[in-house]
């Protein structure tokens, strides 16, 4: 491909669309500001920036050009100030191809083109092409040949996977998202009570205080199972048609119902795998299985760490590494837990605000005090989990290590995978020979991600850190 390319015309609506977003705020700030004095003036304004705008995409789409010459990406852009941006195809980690609803109405994709130096975005992002052009752009970039795909039927070396609408619907019923939903909501409606008549939030105030309290708490029942039902609708239409695939050195995630992903992975940026089980979902037996994945943007505003399975059995676990990650697949033996004097720490750490609080509130306020004490007795429980749970295996070359803050993780690393070793003590550790481990790997967009055990024994730290270090034990 060495003949000059542009993207898709709908690029200009894309960009004309960006603009107005990045300028959102600003415009309701002028319409409440001039609504009364100087509206004409402001529509004026308006309009002529939104022109501007347009001109502006348009431009931008025509002065946009890429072409595939000499085993390199060459892209120029700029309207005033020509740009010039070269990539070898050997600096290419990944290919991401992404569908929005507007993309899936023109058969349209964006191309996310991911290098090792790509820091907080992709290296370039194609906004809009022909579906059919990603994925040559995806062949040719990633395997040096253009081939036509139409042709060339693509033979996983092993089992793809798939979620059922089953799974999806626990997934979503368990995800943990109607505190978020909730948090969002509780925003939103402060920004707008700014814009509500006082007289009407007053008399609205004035009606809820009026109503019965089994009608309250009946409303309120209600509208937490509405956010409920928004949390599964989010999960499904997030992992919907989910697929995962496994070919020669990288896998490929599909997934999204509106906007479709592609995620390319390359076994290679794999730093480490996880298991999680949540609170809701740990007695059901089920687990989200995810990857630390080194540099790029892969997952990034979606999850903390890339998504392999949204939710699975944990007694799949071991089949699905022995087929997709047979490096990572391992049986589990006894843990190397915490010792009995390490309990205190953690129960002390969980309960010490709530037990603070509860002192307050029954001091001045002691006919709400049952509240505050509830909530002890439930962090005094999570810190004895906490403690339960803490623990590490060594199996060779690999290290797995488990804790929990709310959910339950286990860790699995390469030994090469771990950049930094540290142990740490204070006095009193040094009293009672405990110490905190902290493990460091590289993490997204090249940041470190960290873990710590805290209140091992010493003994056992001195014996990973020679592990760590190639030293004779």
């Amino acid at each position: 491909m060495s003949k000059e390319q542009r993207l898709h015309p709908v690029a200009i609506l894309f960009n004309f669309i960006k603009g107005i977003r990045q300028m959102i705020f600003l415009i309701i700030f002028g319409f409440v500001t001039f609504r009364e004095d100087g509206l004409l003036y402001y529509i004026l304004v308006i309009a002529a920036i939104l022109i501007l705008g347009l001109v502006s995409s348009i431009l931008s789409w025509y002065r946009y050009t890429y072409r595939i010459k000499n085993e390199e990406l060459r892209i120029e852009y700029g309207i005033f100030i020509r740009k010039k941006r070269f990539i070898s195809k050997n600096r290419i980690q990944s290919i991401d191809l992404t569908q929005g609803v507007l993309h899936r109405i023109f058969k349209l994709t964006k191309v996310q083109i991911e290098t090792a130096g790509s820091g907080n975005g992709a290296e370039v992002s194609l906004q809009a092409v022909k579906f059919a052009e990603g994925e040559r752009l995806q062949n040719e970039l990633k395997r040096g040949k253009n081939v036509d795909l139409e042709q060339e039927v693509i033979k996983p070396e092993f089992a793809s996977y798939t979620i059922s609408f089953k799974r999806l619907f626990v997934a979503g019923s368990t995800s943990g998202s109607l505190g978020i939903i909730i948090a969002i909501l509780g925003g939103g409606i402060t920004e707008i009570e700014q814009l509500i008549p006082e007289r009407f939030f007053e008399t609205t105030v004035a009606w809820v205080i009026g109503l019965s309290i089994f009608f309250i708490v009946g409303l309120a029942i209600l509208v937490l199972i509405i956010v409920w039902l928004f949390g599964i609708a989010g999960t499904m239409i997030k992992y919907g048609n989910f697929t995962i695939t496994k070919h020669h050195e990288e896998i490929f995630i599909t997934r999204g119902l509106l906007e479709k992903k592609q995620l390319t992975i390359p076994l290679k940026r794999i730093q480490a795998i996880g298991i999680e089980e949540s609170i809701l979902r740990q007695p059901l037996g089920y687990v989200t299985l995810f990857a630390e994945v080194a540099g790029g943007t892969i997952g990034k505003g979606d999850d903390a760490a890339t998504v392999l399975f949204p939710i699975m059995k944990k007694t799949e676990v071991a089949s699905f590494l022995a087929e997709l990650l047979p490096n990572y697949a391992i049986q589990e033996e006894e843990w190397t837990g915490l010792p009995k004097r390490a309990l205190k720490y953690y129960l002390l750490r969980s309960s010490i605000f709530f037990l603070l609080a509860s002192i307050v509130v029954f001091y001045f306020l002691p006919q709400f005090s049952l509240l505050p004490v509830l909530l002890l007795l439930a962090f005094i429980y999570l810190g004895y989990l906490r403690y339960k749970d803490a623990g590490y295996q060594v199996k060779g070359e690999l290290l797995l290590l488990r804790y929990r803050l709310f959910s339950k993780r286990t860790m699995i690393m390469y030994h090469n995978r771990i950049q930094s070793f540290e142990k740490t003590q204070h006095i009193i550790h040094r009293k009672q020979d405990l110490g905190n481990m902290h493990i460091s790997i590289l993490g997204m967009m090249g940041t470190g991600s960290h873990y710590f055990l805290k209140e091992l024994d010493v003994e056992m730290i001195d014996q990973l850190s020679d592990w760590y270090s190639y030293r004779d034990v």
